[in-house]
């Protein structure tokens, strides 16, 4: 299974911070879609190059963020009982304040019962 990958836009966007030339805008958006695994239900491997979910089905504000070490920020996010209920997710993203996406993740099908709540939490580290 593949980690979560920064994209060439959340790299360039890092470098250019880096350097002074820019500020990094605050990672704001949580989205999720379903186009994450191929034919046969593997998850197709991240490049970078990505700069949208494959298919976005749903996107909303983070719910929090916190450091479990101070290299390192997660980001958390819950779909309530009616979110995304009776579909299965295969794939999300961490979009900034800008529009752009800056880490993605495919991961095996996982479905959503109407009567459950599903939490996701996914780690930046550095």
């Amino acid at each position: 299974m593949a980690d979560a990958m920064i994209t060439k836009k959340g790299r360039e966007k890092l470098c250019c911070a880096h350097a002074g030339d820019s500020t990094l805008p605050k990672l704001k958006y949580i989205a999720y879609g379903d186009g994450g695994v191929d034919e046969q239900g593997t998850p197709i491997l991240p490049t970078g190059e990505e700069v949208s979910l494959r298919n976005e089905l749903f996107r909303e504000e983070i719910d929090e963020h916190q450091y479990p070490v101070l290299t390192t920020c997660e980001y958390k996010h819950e779909l309530s009982k009616t979110e995304l209920a009776n579909v299965y997710l295969s794939e999300l993203g961490i979009f900034d304040e800008e529009g752009d996406l800056i880490i993605y993740k495919t991961f095996l099908k996982k479905g959503k019962d109407d009567d459950m709540l599903f939490q996701f939490s996914i780690q930046e580290i550095f």
